[in-house]
């Protein structure tokens, strides 16, 4: 039996809440040699195994080789401040780093979405969340693994990020909500989004999606 190669990853998104927790978990991971930072920003981490790439989102130069990209990039309608400036975050820029990895050769995309994402649906947000998995879907990789958590915990605070209000109001309620609620409903930690993308990225060849239910088991 031989040695799997030594993957070469990207992220985009990599400061957001599930974004952090995909380079973590990357940097732990022996089976990951190279993780490929993209993003307008420098992050503020010296590591190794990382390779940062400052970009134009809207004119990406090519990049090294990749194997599999994990597009964490998201923003709020209060943040972005209009809803066009929302879709150029969470659609344009999402999308414009898929392209430029599977032109480098990536054949797995995970992408963070999230509960309600529906194309034809009459709500902006999830609207613009299906419009990108439909897409994504589009560019026809190998593999696509698609979460959709429900409210994420995470401590954004400790980011330098916005708190956003139905996140602080599900971390009070979270212990209610997990009786109560069913699974695809419940809170689930943001750290539990990275490690099942990961996962599932690892051991599908096929579209998938997974719902809060099954990323809580992470």
């Amino acid at each position: 039996m031989t040695n799997s190669p030594p993957r070469h990853i990207a992220i985009a998104g990599s400061t957001g809440l599930v974004g952090q927790f995909l380079l973590q978990l990357a940097l732990k991971d022996e089976s990951i040699e190279k993780v490929h930072l993209i993003g307008r920003r420098a992050p503020d981490i010296a590591h190794p195994k990382v390779v940062v790439h400052v970009v134009d989102l809207k004119n990406i130069p090519p990049l090294p080789k990749i194997d599999e990209v994990y597009l964490a990039i998201g923003t709020t309608l209060r943040v972005a401040g209009s809803k066009e400036a929302f879709r150029a975050v969470d659609f344009d820029s999402n999308l414009a780093v898929a392209k430029a990895a599977l032109k480098s050769g990536a054949t797995k995309i995970g992408v963070v979405s999230a509960m309600g994402a529906d194309a034809k649906s009459a709500i902006f947000y999830n609207k613009v969340k299906g419009e990108l998995e439909k897409a994504i879907l589009g560019l026809n990789a190998k593999t696509v693994v698609i979460a959709r958590p429900s409210l994420l915990l995470g401590d954004r605070k400790s980011l330098g990020q916005p708190v956003r209000p139905g996140e602080r109001f599900a971390q009070i309620i979270a212990p209610i909500l997990n009786i109560i609620s069913p699974p695809n409903y419940r809170p689930v930690y943001a750290y539990k989004v990275a490690a099942a993308l990961l996962d599932k990225s690892g051991h599908t060849s096929s579209p998938t999606i997974l719902l809060s239910g099954e990323i809580q088991a992470y």
